[in-house]
This record gives C-alpha cells, structure tokens and sequence, in this order.
C-alpha cells in the first residue's frame, strides 16, 4: 500500500509538512498509516459481511423486486407470436420493459416445453 499511496503523491502531501521527506522516520509514518488504513477496510468489510449475513437470516431479500407476471401472460404471448399484437402493447399489457419481457417469455416457454412432456 505504500508503493500505491507513493504513487499518488500521498505521500507528498504529509511529509513536505512534517519535513520528513525522504527520512527513515517518513517511511515509517507512512508504513503505519497504511496499516491503519488497511486494516480500518478489513474491519469495515467484515462488519458489512457481518451485516448483510444477518438481515439474509431475518429473511431480508436484497435487490429490486421480481415483477409480477400477468394472470392472461400466456395469452397476450400467443397474440404477440401470431402477429395480432404489436410489441409494445403485449409491452404495455404486461407492465414490464421489453428487456423483462424476453426474458419471461423464455422462462414461460421452458416451462410450457417442460409441461408437455
């Protein structure tokens, strides 16, 4: 971390103030801020483990929402595949981005294949 915070020119900064540029005593002040620093980033990653772990055992869902696919799905597909519906209205139908909708459309298609057989 030292070599990293050197490049930046971190190390600059702090010692053209204290004049302990290039002095042992500078390398040793920056090898104990890094420490620090390095260690303050582990703890903080293991307390948000920590807590991301927890709030999953409360039954905490994390991200967006699924969307909701419509009860009449399977009938505005079957319109859209025959030409009878445009795209964005099986879009609008549906209430979902066209992005979702393909990819429910794949979805309701494995599982109608997996019915059949």
């Amino acid at each position: 971390m030292y070599n990293e915070l050197k490049q930046e020119k971190f190390a600059y900064g702090i010692m053209e103030e204290t004049h302990l540029s290039g002095t042992i005593y500078g390398y040793i002040v920056l090898q104990v801020l890094s420490f620090v620093a390095e260690n303050e980033r582990t703890n903080i990653r293991q307390r948000q483990a920590e807590g991301i772990a927890a709030a999953k055992a409360r039954g905490v869902r994390f991200g967006r929402q699924e969307k909701e696919i419509p009860a009449d799905f399977g009938e505005i597909v079957a319109a859209w595949e025959q030409k009878q519906l445009p795209i964005s209205e099986a879009l609008t139908r549906c209430d979902m981005s066209e992005a979702t909708f393909y990819r429910r459309l794949r979805e309701y298609r494995l599982l109608r294949r997996d019915t059949e057989d």
